[in-house]
């Protein structure tokens, strides 16, 4: 009984945490891009039009901010995933096998991560949603988010 009202209100939250994972990566993400882009948080910047620095760093900022906001979640996740992927196969995974051997978890987590999101969307407090159309058909994707949660 306990267990069941337990798992009742952590899947009643799930959209929440969600939301919160997403805040939490795209915010990390872009703070990558900002320090590679324009030297803040510690980093060194990359010089423009750089290849692959730059355009990854514009990935980690543009893409990171648009993941922290939620809005284009998925599209954004995408492209940060495969960014993440690439950084992990061409730069880490020749120094060897492992992430803990090339010192690619960082690229691996991140690839992983938004890979997620993009098969599960924002999650909760996403700016998409706001934006997201209103009717008849918004309201069975509702019915049909909240079926998902609950199963």
């Amino acid at each position: 009984m306990a267990n069941t009202q337990l798992s009742s209100r952590l899947s009643s939250a799930q959209p929440y945490a969600l939301g919160l994972f997403r805040i939490v990566i795209g915010l990390l993400f872009a703070c990558h891009g900002a320090a590679s882009l324009f030297g803040v948080l510690g980093g060194e910047t990359v010089e423009a039009g750089t290849w692959p620095g730059w355009y990854a760093a514009v990935i980690e900022l543009i893409g990171g901010s648009l993941v922290l906001l939620g809005l284009g979640t998925r599209s954004a996740a995408f492209v940060a995933s495969g960014s993440m992927a690439y950084a992990y196969f061409n730069v880490h995974q020749p120094d060897g096998l492992f992430p803990l051997q090339n010192s690619g978890e960082g690229a691996a987590l991140y690839s992983w991560a938004f890979l997620l999101l993009v098969f599960t969307g924002p999650g909760a407090l996403a700016l998409e949603r706001v934006f997201a159309p209103r009717g008849p058909n918004r309201t069975a994707d509702k019915e049909r988010e909240a079926t998902a949660v609950a199963a």
